[in-house]
């Protein structure tokens, strides 16, 4: 798996786990390091940033966009997988827009539910899409 493939991982089990708990992603990003002397890669740290600084915005373009679907009903790995996939098709231009959505896809396909993949992909394409005009 490429490095900044696990980094994403890393992310979507951070941001899992401090929905979960109802905490602050950053906060679960510090207790880990500090607790399990976890090394985490720079990028890691990186999307869980930037997703906990957007998240109401990614939020709401989720909403928007998803067709018949509200965040309560959505499988929380594939929020999550769509949290970090919009971030980074809206938030960073290092990445092609075409790698943020394979690389979430990816994450739904590996983590969640059979439907979750095909959903994911056609959420974030409409995203692409949008690009221009949500920026």
């Amino acid at each position: 798996m490429a490095k900044r493939s696990k980094a994403r991982r890393r992310a979507l089990e951070i941001l899992f786990e401090a929905e979960q708990r109802g905490g602050d992603p950053l906060e679960v990003l510090r207790r880990r390091r500090e607790r399990d002397d976890m090394v985490v890669n720079d990028y890691t740290v990186t999307l869980v940033q930037g997703v906990a600084e957007e998240q109401d915005r990614l939020d709401e373009l989720i909403s928007t966009y998803a067709r018949g679907w509200t965040l309560d009903r959505m499988p929380r790995v594939d929020v999550m997988a769509l949290r970090l996939g919009a971030w980074e098709l809206l938030s960073n231009d290092e990445i092609p827009d075409g790698v943020a959505v394979s690389e979430a896809v990816a994450l739904v396909r590996e983590m969640s539910t059979d439907e979750s993949p095909t959903f994911v992909n056609g959420l974030l394409g409409r995203l692409q899409q949008l690009k221009p005009t949500l920026e």
